[in-house]
């Protein structure tokens, strides 16, 4: 199939930022520290684990507490595997999903989450049969913004086309730095306006991406 779809998964397929939420407050509470209130870890989201527990310790003065550090990530990944029941998929996502493939489009997805934990949401939201690849933050030695990622699922699929749908400034550099088109997704969690990012184009309602996707990859 030589023309795919690829996605970003939380904020731009799901919001999963109220189990993040929780499973980061377990870990606050588990260390000593105080909690967060959902917004703030909201914020957080998008860099990979690495850099949301960096982003938790900062904002507790704990930032040069190496060896904490290293034990949160562990710790929080290992609570992430099964951090599923609060999310949800965004309206129309699914049924924009099954639009896509009759298209017909090959999906892949290019998350900074890590791969078991993204595989194990999209089993648990029944969207894993949508996607035979799926790129996580810990699949390469590299993250998004880093191209290698996207590139990578872009290949899997054995794609000669490709658009990349997202919602964050980290999609956003990820996309221009592959050379790919970008579909902003304006209801996930980027941090500033939407004229600020550099996109293709923009949408709020799924039931409008077939569209966008077929006219961009015309």
């Amino acid at each position: 199939m030589s023309r795919a779809v690829i996605f970003d998964l939380d904020g731009t397929l799901i919001d999963s930022a109220p189990d993040i939420h929780a499973a980061a407050n377990r870990l606050m509470d588990r260390h000593g520290l105080a909690p967060f209130p959902p917004e703030e870890t909201r914020s957080f989201i998008g860099s990979g684990v690495p850099h949301f527990i960096t982003c938790c310790l900062r904002a507790r003065g704990e930032a040069g507490n190496a060896a904490l550090r290293a034990q949160m990530i562990a710790e929080f990944i290992e609570l992430y595997e099964t951090a599923v029941t609060l999310t949800r998929v965004y309206p129309g996502a699914a049924e924009a999903l099954t639009a896509l493939v009759s298209g017909p489009y090959a999906l892949g997805l290019c998350t900074n989450k890590p791969v078991i934990p993204a595989r194990a949401v999209l089993a648990h939201l029944g969207l894993d049969a949508h996607f035979p690849v799926v790129i996580g933050g810990d699949s390469l030695t590299t993250r998004k913004p880093d191209p290698a990622p996207l590139q990578a699922a872009v290949a899997g699929l054995g794609a000669r086309d490709a658009v990349f749908v997202g919602d964050s400034e980290v999609d956003a550099e990820t996309a221009a730095r592959a050379g790919l088109p970008f579909a902003l997704y304006t209801e996930g969690y980027r941090k500033g306006a939407v004229a600020d990012m550099p996109h293709a184009r923009a949408f709020a309602d799924f039931a409008d991406l077939p569209g966008i996707v077929a006219e961009i990859l015309s």
